[in-house]
């Protein structure tokens, strides 16, 4: 990540001094949408050192991973944010073209491709390591902080992609309005995107019940026929990691450990709590 943050800001350096000497805003907008990035990733690195420091603080309930997926729900809404700049810039340029210097554009757009990808396959190799250092467990947990980081490095690769077609198209083609027509385009997936990672980071801070996993969790408990569940929360601690409170009510009760010992992995259960009855009738 750190390493990550370093290449963007450098690139980002470039974008802005290049803007200013070539006259392009389209170079300059560019830097000072890199910035933004830059921000976005200073807030994951940032995140990491926290929950680093606090791994192992009593004071919270289920660990420190969702300080990774609030991380992340910040990182969304500045992503979101940056859609909407994209679009609305875009939706001015097709009213009020600029003047664009094509030939540094295109080289700097070029250099910023190649820099995005090189932080991709970073991110990338992160993401591959965590499924099997987080926690001790080979199951695929996620990380929403590292998503959020790989979306905006992810986002910035698409810009470029659209970025040298558009720039291509105007200086070869002289079709002018294809920047502003690739920058909406390039809004639209970019909010998607942003979406998508809000609903998910969001859902793991407001402890979401997972209603999916309910059936499952039954169906394990009460394969013998004389337990019987009756009341039953899962709920989100972080991605697809989850803690789950149940009731059990049987005519011959065991420990909770041996109820805790059924749950499925698949239900992705990290942490329960079983009260186990004795039924009367």
């Amino acid at each position: 990540m750190l390493f990550v943050i370093v290449l963007t800001t450098l690139t980002m350096v470039v974008e802005v001094v290049a803007g200013l000497m070539y006259g392009s805003m389209a170079l300059l907008a560019d830097g000072l949408h890199m910035a933004s990035h830059a921000v976005a990733l200073g807030i994951s690195f940032a995140a990491y050192i926290y929950v680093r420091a606090r791994a192992h603080d009593r004071r919270f309930s289920f660990g420190t991973g969702k300080v990774n997926s609030m991380a992340g729900f910040a990182s969304a809404l500045l992503l979101a944010v940056f859609a909407f700049g994209m679009a609305w810039e875009s939706v001015d340029r097709f009213f009020n073209p600029t003047q664009i210097a094509f030939n540094q554009a295109i080289v700097v757009a070029v250099a910023g491709l190649i820099v995005n990808g090189v932080s991709m396959v970073i991110l990338a190799r992160g993401h591959d390591h965590s499924h099997h250092a987080a926690h001790g467990h080979h199951h695929d947990h996620g990380d929403h902080n590292l998503k959020s980081a790989y979306l905006h490095v992810l986002a910035d690769a698409l810009t470029s992609i659209l970025a040298i077609g558009a720039l291509l198209s105007g200086k070869f083609l002289g079709l002018g309005w294809m920047d502003p027509l690739m920058g909406i385009f390039g809004a639209i997936l970019i909010a998607r995107w942003a979406v998508q990672l809000i609903m998910q980071s969001g859902g793991v801070l407001l402890d979401r019940q997972v209603p999916e996993m309910e059936d499952t969790v039954r169906e394990a408990l009460e394969r013998d026929g004389g337990d019987r569940i009756a009341d039953l929360h899962i709920w989100e601690i972080g991605p697809n990691i989850r803690a789950a409170a149940l009731s059990i009510v049987t005519h011959d009760p065991k420990p909770p450990e041996y109820y805790k010992e059924l749950l499925p992995p698949s239900a992705g259960i990290v942490h329960s709590t079983v009260e186990v009855h004795r039924c009367r009738e």
